[in-house]
């Protein structure tokens, strides 16, 4: 019976750590399988307008005071609607108080499916799933379609081989908009190379691309940092450097693209990536994406390493021209591949009653607020998971600072040349507020650094017309008074439009994110910069980051 208090728990207690809904799920301390909670969550969000009808016609919410609308929207479900019924022992109060109404609830649901005309379950699941599409056109809501992101990895496969074998059946789309529905469908994606857009709620973990490591499962955002710093990779020529790197996607990307340079590279110095991460625990899942995308011949991981503690002039580094950051960030535009479902739930005729009592709750069904937790301390390379709700200014100021200083840090390298700085933040103090203080930086003007500008950025890019703001977007409601948190931005129009944007809720089917990439230009180094390559042994020695 936990399964379904788990399953309620989860929809309705705050997240702390953000993140995806499924991995919110498999991060939670729930005694029930993520994978049962997972199903039956996705599975009743198809169903709920029908349940609420049947739910409120049997009147069982008014007979029955230990059921709650959630609770009684997944028992009626299974009661329903799952081949092995209710998870419960028959003995189990709640399991008893869906069954005492099983004539009533099974009736209710015969004439639902009378009223839409429906001869088999199938065609009435599709009719549901029309009308809850049609509800939110109404309401005037755009049903925006989340679909599962595809990334073929060009070291163990193509394209071409990816669409005549894993994506065979797949009828192809023609837009996002297309992939809204049950009926399995691919979109080719125009801005990033070898990235596909399937159907939403398409499960590839038992495919036999994935488990070869053929295919990747990374969001397309994700896919802007490493495509804007090597572009197709053909003619990219050094060693690169991803300084905040597990669990790996950026990295295995980056090593996809190089891939392509094929035969006319093997006469000459291979470039090498050096990946790296501060936790030895997310160092050991880098390491495990990098095996599994057939990356370990061009990968060198340096395990538990933070990209600040790297002196720039280290040997190792010598022929290091890129570097790609995405480093510790609030995680405000996290929305998740999967998105959390909104449930339409079924209501009673009657007030409920205790109202004002105090009761022990399992799930803390009254929302109580939870006393502040302190601030936690960040490292250059933690997950991009933080909640945003847990923030404040100060906090947003303190991540603004590391992040600005990690990419100051990044331009010290002696053969650098390009650079690109990336959040899963909607903040314009962690994105174009800290490309402002980076360009203003010693570092930055003493080595003649620059944004890369839209005309210099790969055709995929460039093609993309999310740019840099000024200003924070701010609710049409929220007032701009007195809000002295605004960061000022020194950034021109031309260098507001180099810097590109993602935002959640669009038609692009993305979560928030911004990405901005930094050309080194010796004709814009300040004149007494003479000894470029030993730049590093001015900088103060770094002693790490404390909140």
């Amino acid at each position: 019976m936990s399964l379904y208090f788990d399953a309620a728990s989860i929809l309705t207690t705050q997240s702390e750590t953000g993140g995806s809904f499924k991995s919110r799920i498999y991060n939670s301390r729930s005694k029930s399988s993520p994978a049962q909670i997972y199903a039956l969550i996705t599975e009743t969000s198809k169903w709920d307008l029908l349940l609420k009808e049947v739910i409120e016609n049997a009147g069982i919410l008014d007979l029955e005071p230990k059921l709650s609308p959630l609770l009684a929207l997944f028992l009626v479900h299974d009661f329903l609607l799952s081949k092995n019924g209710v998870s419960a022992p028959a003995s189990h109060p709640i399991r008893q108080a869906v069954e005492r109404h099983k004539i009533r609830l099974k009736a209710e649901f015969t004439k639902a499916r009378v009223r839409r005309g429906c001869t088999s379950i199938e065609v009435l699941k599709e009719a549901v799933l029309k009308e809850r599409r049609d509800r939110l056109d109404v309401a005037g809501v755009c049903a925006k379609v989340y679909p599962r992101w595809v990334r073929v990895n060009n070291l163990r496969s193509s394209m071409d081989a990816q669409l005549g074998t894993t994506f065979a059946s797949y009828k192809r789309a023609q837009s996002l908009a297309e992939l809204a529905g049950e009926e399995p469908r691919v979109y080719t994606d125009p801005n990033i190379p070898d990235l596909l857009a399937v159907t939403p709620g398409m499960d590839f973990t038992n495919s036999p691309a994935y488990k070869n490591g053929e295919i990747i499962l990374q969001d397309k955002a994700s896919c802007f940092p490493a495509y804007l710093l090597v572009g197709n990779g053909e003619d990219w020529e050094g060693d690169l450097v991803d300084g905040c790197a597990a669990p790996g996607n950026k990295t295995t990307h980056l090593a996809s693209l190089l891939a392509k340079q094929g035969p006319k590279k093997s006469s000459k110095r291979r470039c090498r990536i050096f990946s790296m991460d501060a936790s030895q625990a997310r160092s050991k899942t880098l390491q495990k994406m990098v095996t599994a995308a057939g990356a370990n011949d061009i990968v060198t991981i340096l395990a538990g390493q933070d990209f600040l503690a790297l002196h720039p002039s280290d040997s190792r580094f010598s022929n290091v021209t890129g570097l790609l950051l995405d480093p510790s960030c609030s995680g405000s535009g996290i929305i998740g591949r999967d998105d959390v479902p909104q449930l339409t739930l079924p209501t009673s005729s009657k007030p409920a009653k205790g109202q004002g009592k105090k009761r022990k709750r399992r799930h803390d069904e009254d929302g109580d607020q939870q006393p502040p937790q302190p601030a936690k301390t960040v490292s250059s390379t933690e997950e991009n998971e933080l909640s945003e709700t847990n923030l404040d200014i100060d906090r947003l100021t303190k991540l603004s600072n590391l992040q600005a200083r990690i990419v100051e840090h990044a331009l010290a390298f002696p053969a650098a040349t390009h650079v690109t700085y990336s959040t899963c933040s909607i903040h314009l103090i962690e994105n174009e507020a800290v490309v402002s203080r980076v360009l203003a930086s010693n570092v930055a003007k003493r080595r003649g650094w620059r944004v890369m500008r839209r005309d210099e950025q790969p055709d995929g890019l460039r093609a993309w017309n999310h740019r840099g703001i000024r200003e924070e977007r701010v609710p049409a409601s929220a007032s701009r008074e007195n809000d002295d948190s605004q960061p000022t931005v020194y950034l021109t129009d031309e260098e507001l439009d180099a810097c590109l944007r993602c935002w959640p809720g669009d038609e692009e089917g993305l979560g928030g994110f911004f990405v901005a990439g930094f050309i080194r230009d010796p004709s814009l180094a300040a004149s007494d910069d003479t000894r470029v390559s030993n730049d590093s042994e001015e900088e103060e020695e770094w002693e790490g980051f404390s909140d």
